[in-house]
């Protein structure tokens, strides 16, 4: 996800020279993220005021010890871009009973993957959710929700041989009332551009239906092309919030970073891979953490939380508070983030774990890491500071078939990632590893 616009924007932070703010650095490198964000299909006149607004704040800042001038930009770089992406993450509404949520988007889009994606996340969430099927024109579509509701055992009501929509969606409110199903999530038909037909079919299952919830698809990788379908969305239909999909690619981010501050609706789901599990709430600050290098622990954690038990809450805030997080931790995280799937996306979120070359991203395998971790005694596992040792370092790498030198950047990538979480869990104050570890534990108490 993103990952040429943060190569870029790493590149651009590299040009500092000095351990203050001067003007020259500044536009320098500000200069530099510019290009990367322009290359990445930001909107000009978006990355000038950008740029003008970042160096209006820091010409002339005080520098705190122990913060330096790139510490203090890129602060001041990620606010502007959460700024950008709609300050803060937006809830769907749930207050229907049942709630109606309404799909809507160009064929192609990943609509209807989205739909089961949805549905998936709703059942995880205690929800009994019911997929609709109601793309009268493709039917296709209604063999892809089908197959996939089977596999995740999520039911699905479609009407095959009727193609009155306004019936179809009628029937299905009637038939999760009777079953007692929630939320109501209608899958509708896209077109491969929009027109008059698609555009009031929308609006007479909104007019009829009142969704609590209508979610615009836009796909990632058409670049600024999401943007002017979202407007000319906009225009027509009334939608809550947007959903950005197919952000595991190397595609222009562009799109995704600018889409809520243009057609000012807020992104609230993104989707990424073919597995029904791919997709996550949109939080603005994390994303950029992500853009900027910095991973993302907190939606990490998140993502494994619920595979831990009371006590294992406990002890992982403990040791990541105290900076005592070790290998044996990190091999028990990588067999729970392994049943969740989707590697190649959850190491993106590791700080400096997607930089390590001997992870085989395309296998989703951590087996390189779990070898070198497997090789290294029980002591130097529960003491990560004592593989400071050349003879160490070499017998590991003997005994796990990998050089050296991915030793060394295994362990320097293991220690950033703890002192990363380290600074998280004690500065950003809400929605921090503590906070989601103990919020965790008090439902569980609660239950």
């Amino acid at each position: 996800m993103f990952k040429t616009l943060k190569e870029n924007i790493k590149k651009a932070f590299f040009l500092f020279k000095s351990k203050n703010v001067t003007e020259i650095d500044t536009s320098i490198v500000l200069k530099e993220i510019g290009k990367a964000l322009i290359d990445s299909d930001v909107n000009h006149n978006i990355v000038f005021n950008l740029i003008k607004n970042v160096k209006k704040k820091s010409i002339g800042k005080k520098i705190l010890d122990p913060l330096n001038a790139k510490q203090v930009i890129i602060k001041l770089v990620h606010d502007e871009l959460v700024k950008l992406m709609g300050g803060k993450k937006t809830d769907i509404n749930m207050s229907g009973n049942p709630t109606i949520i309404l799909i809507c988007g160009l064929q192609g889009s990943g609509k209807t993957t989205f739909s089961s994606k949805l549905a998936f996340f709703m059942k995880k969430k205690g929800k009994s959710p019911l997929l609709v099927a109601a793309d009268i024109y493709r039917p296709a579509a209604i063999k892809q929700l089908n197959d996939i509701s089977k596999k995740v055992n999520i039911p699905i009501f479609y009407l095959e041989n009727n193609k009155d929509v306004i019936d179809i969606i009628d029937k299905s409110i009637i038939f999760s009332s009777k079953k007692k199903f929630d939320p109501i999530i209608i899958d509708t038909a896209g077109r491969l551009s929009i027109d008059k037909i698609m555009m009031m079919e929308l609006n007479k299952i909104s007019i009829n239906f009142n969704p609590h919830e209508t979610l615009l698809v836009a796909d990632s990788m058409t670049g600024q092309d999401a943007i002017n379908t979202a407007k000319l969305f906009s225009k027509t239909l009334k939608f809550d919030g947007i959903v950005m999909t197919k952000l595991d690619g190397d595609s222009k981010a562009g799109s995704s970073i600018t889409i809520s501050s243009i057609i000012n609706k807020p992104i609230k789901f993104i989707s990424y891979g073919e597995k029904i599990q791919d997709i996550e709430i949109f939080y603005p600050d994390r994303i950029a953490n992500r853009i900027l290098g910095m991973g993302d622990v907190v939606t990490f954690v998140e993502k494994i939380q619920e595979q831990f038990n009371e006590s294992r809450a406990k002890k992982i805030y403990k040791k990541i508070s105290k900076n005592q997080f070790n290998f044996y931790d990190l091999l028990d995280q990588i067999k729970r983030v392994e049943k969740i799937g989707n590697i190649k996306h959850i190491i993106s979120m590791i700080p400096g774990m997607d930089k390590l070359s001997f992870i085989d991203k395309n296998k989703n395998s951590f087996k390189k890491i779990e070898s070198i971790i497997y090789s290294m005694t029980p002591y130097e596992r529960y003491n990560p500071k004592i593989l400071q040792n050349e003879n160490r370092k070499k017998r590991i790498s003997n005994g796990s078939g990998n050089s050296l030198n991915d030793i060394n950047l295994f362990i320097k990538h293991f220690n950033q990632m703890r002192k990363i979480m380290k600074h998280i869990n004690n500065n950003l104050g809400r929605n921090t590893i503590k906070d989601l570890l103990l919020e965790m534990i008090n439902k569980k108490n609660k239950k």
